[in-house]
């Protein structure tokens, strides 16, 4: 909290309680994330795809934490390749995944809305988010006066979505209905880094898309500085992520007159593929400049 801030406030006002639950945000490999979710109460953690498992342990070391989950979103070795480790780091420790997903080293297989509890206050649910991988689940924690938070690996990411390896365009229009749905405030930690390149690609969709516009200027200050730019909100992405608006008449004229969400999903993936992005700053007014 900034010193002026500090000095100016009233005597009187008493220092809020901890919140029940605390997200610490990692980096992993080049371009990963990975996240710690504490039960403050308790000082019990669940490690999110703890691809380096000497960090996330290292990290929660740091903040007085045990770590007695893993929640494997996938099976990729960028997010599942650690868990072997952080067994042998962690012995006593679970290591979750998607039913079916065949996650390295999982002890526990979750099916969709499965929950499970870490420490007093923390509910963990799980969210089946198929296309990506076939197994492919996002994690829902929830906690009394905390705002929500859902890990999404390589479904959702902060302006854009993953790639279609084991499901189709139906797949990913059910997963973006499901995180959909969740409550608008809900905060998204995504698997990577991607923001201001899904940023470039929503703008060539949506040019005139204002929330879009404004997202990338904040995303490219942040990377300048060298900041995560997770977390983003459900809302936030109902607003300038296209994989989320495939209904909106915009993005179907962008994917060719698509006359239903598949169609367009397919479309806008396919584009997305082929999408070499830009190296240069957004430009108001004039979109991503040409050029790498």
């Amino acid at each position: 909290e900034p010193l002026r801030a500090v000095c100016e406030r009233p005597a009187s006002r008493k220092r809020q309680p901890p919140l029940p639950m605390q997200v610490e945000i990692l980096d992993a490999l080049t371009d990963n994330f990975m996240y710690l979710i504490v039960d403050v109460a308790t000082n019990t953690a669940a490690a999110v795809d703890p691809a380096d498992a000497e960090v996330a342990v290292a990290a929660a070391a740091r903040l007085g934490a045990t770590i007695t989950h893993v929640l494997t979103t996938h099976h990729h070795y960028d997010h599942a390749g650690g868990n072997n480790q952080m067994k042998k780091l962690c012995p006593s420790v679970e290591v979750v995944g998607g039913r079916g997903e065949n996650v390295q080293g999982a002890t526990r297989e979750v099916a969709d809305r499965e929950c499970l509890q870490l420490g007093d206050a923390v509910t963990i649910t799980a969210i089946h988010t198929p296309a990506h991988t076939a197994g492919h689940t996002s994690y829902l924690a929830s906690a009394p006066s905390s705002v929500s938070a859902v890990f999404t690996g390589d479904a959702l990411f902060v302006g854009g979505c993953g790639r279609f390896f084991e499901g189709g365009p139906e797949d990913m229009c059910e997963t973006m209905r499901r995180l959909s749905a969740l409550p608008r405030e809900a905060l998204v930690y995504a698997g990577h880094e991607y923001t201001v390149k899904n940023l470039q690609f929503a703008l060539e969709v949506e040019p005139g898309n204002s929330a879009a516009q404004q997202k990338i200027q904040w995303a490219e200050a942040r990377r300048a500085s060298s900041e995560p730019t997770v977390p983003s909100t459900v809302g936030d992405e109902l607003r300038f992520n296209p994989f989320m608006r495939v209904a909106v008449p915009e993005v179907r004229a962008y994917c060719g007159a698509a006359d239903d969400d598949v169609t367009c999903m397919r479309r806008l993936r396919n584009k997305k593929d082929n999408f070499a992005g830009s190296s240069r700053p957004w430009v108001p007014g004039g979109g991503p400049l040409p050029g790498l």
